[in-house]
């Protein structure tokens, strides 16, 4: 690893200030810790978020949930409100990683990473929820934008995601049993005015199924989601499932997504 220096910001303007400066943003250092390790990132300084309390913490707001950017994985898995009022997000937060990662990383970390295979953008997109920064709010939509991509400028800093709550939801993946990452993870959640399947793991990053979501939206069933036809063309392919494997997995797992959200 690098030398670099460390600052550990107890304010959010402090915060901002340093990663304005050029200074790495520390959440959870699930992953930026790893690349450090590896050599394929060197910062010559990093901002320690975790002494920032206004990062923090879960809130009902109305009829949404506003997650704070530090809060870990086993914060949102185990906090009481979410678990009643949206237990769609606490149960995908109770399933990333190990118990290691998920006493350690946090959702604003994983978000502004936006690896392909990562659990929480799929919740994130899935719920077309808004994610809020230091400088403006982003919706689900415009934010996810291909592999590691998203749409947060230099020195912006994720403060909080706010997640309106749906009439149903569910999130089910296949895993890599080495990782732990989604080899296919569906999240869904239907809305009065429809249904937001987000697929991960599958392709160049989080995404929406349109089909999916037409489907489910005229008949929110199991069948529905398997008559679908999903094509493989654009779909990843690796050393752990071709794209036609996948392209299987996204069908059958939403189904059951479906079938866990009605119960």
């Amino acid at each position: 690893m690098y030398a670099f220096t460390l600052e550990r910001p107890t304010t959010l303007a402090d915060a901002v200030k340093l990663s304005a400066a050029g200074a790495k943003p520390l959440a959870g250092g699930q992953t930026l810790l790893a690349s450090m390790k590896l050599r394929l990132s060197a910062p010559e300084q990093l901002a320690d978020l975790s002494g920032v309390k206004e990062l923090t913490g879960i809130r009902k707001d109305g009829d949404a949930f506003v997650v704070g950017a530090m809060a870990r994985h086993l914060d949102v898995a185990n906090d009481a409100a979410l678990k009643a009022g949206y237990p769609a997000l606490a149960d995908l937060a109770s399933r990333i990683g190990d118990r290691q990662v998920r006493a350690m990383g946090t959702m604003g970390g994983s978000v502004a990473n936006n690896d392909p295979a990562a659990c929480y953008p799929s919740a994130v997109l899935g719920s077309g929820a808004t994610v809020i920064t230091s400088q403006r709010e982003i919706a689900a939509d415009d934010f996810f934008q291909g592999l590691f991509t998203t749409a947060l400028e230099e020195g912006e800093l994720i403060t909080a995601i706010r997640f309106p709550v749906p009439q149903r939801a569910a999130y089910v993946k296949q895993r890599q049993k080495a990782s732990h990452f989604s080899l296919v993870g569906i999240f869904l959640a239907q809305y009065a005015d429809g249904v937001r399947v987000a697929v991960t793991g599958a392709g160049n990053g989080v995404f929406r199924h349109k089909g999916l979501e037409a489907a489910l939206t005229k008949s929110f069933t199991p069948e529905a989601a398997a008559a679908v036809e999903i094509d493989a063309a654009d779909l990843n392919s690796d050393l752990h499932a071709s794209a036609e494997y996948r392209a299987n997995l996204i069908g059958v797992l939403t189904a059951r997504a479906v079938s866990k959200a009605l119960g």
